[in-house]
């Protein structure tokens, strides 16, 4: 039986460490580069491997949303996140109580997503879909987000376009 060298197994080894790491893209969930792909929208995939699309809202203003590639599991539940920031307080990691309310407000009036406090002070308006939802269905979290988003940056600052 012939056993491989010493130096071609070094080779090898030395190869295989010497290949590329697999870049965020390839770790994405390819379930959400379809819907995207499929509705035209175009996107980038950022470092934590989940999709950064810049929503065009009208008047010159963008906002932010993230389609998030991990899926959570509750009871046979898969679930997929849609965020997207819509204020960061000047107080480092607390919201004033008229935001903070005004947020809770907001979640009432709306049907799908409600606010979420992440970070240092940052109200975060979150989606939650089944995460095998279609394409339209994608798209339509993705809007809802956006435009709940950018309505209350619009409310708390003005015509500054942060996110």
């Amino acid at each position: 039986m012939n056993l491989p060298s010493p130096l071609l197994l070094l080779l090898l080894l030395s190869a295989s460490l010497l290949a590329a790491p697999a870049s965020a893209a390839d770790k994405a969930d390819p379930l959400v580069k379809r819907h995207l792909e499929a509705r035209g929208t175009p996107y980038e995939v950022d470092e934590d491997n989940d999709y950064a699309i810049t929503v065009d809202m009208g008047d010159g203003r963008t906002q932010l949303v993230y389609v998030m590639s991990n899926v959570h599991r509750v009871d046979g539940l898969a679930v997929r996140e849609i965020w997207s920031n819509g204020y960061q307080s000047l107080e480092k990691g607390m919201l004033p109580a008229k935001v903070a309310n005004r947020l809770l407000e907001h979640s009432h009036e709306v049907i799908l997503g409600s606010w979420v406090k992440q970070g240092d002070g940052y109200a975060v308006f979150v989606v939650k879909i089944p995460a095998d939802a279609s394409a339209d269905q994608l798209d339509s979290a993705i809007d809802t987000a956006a435009a709940s988003a950018d309505l209350i940056e619009k409310e708390f600052t003005g015509e500054t376009d942060a996110f």
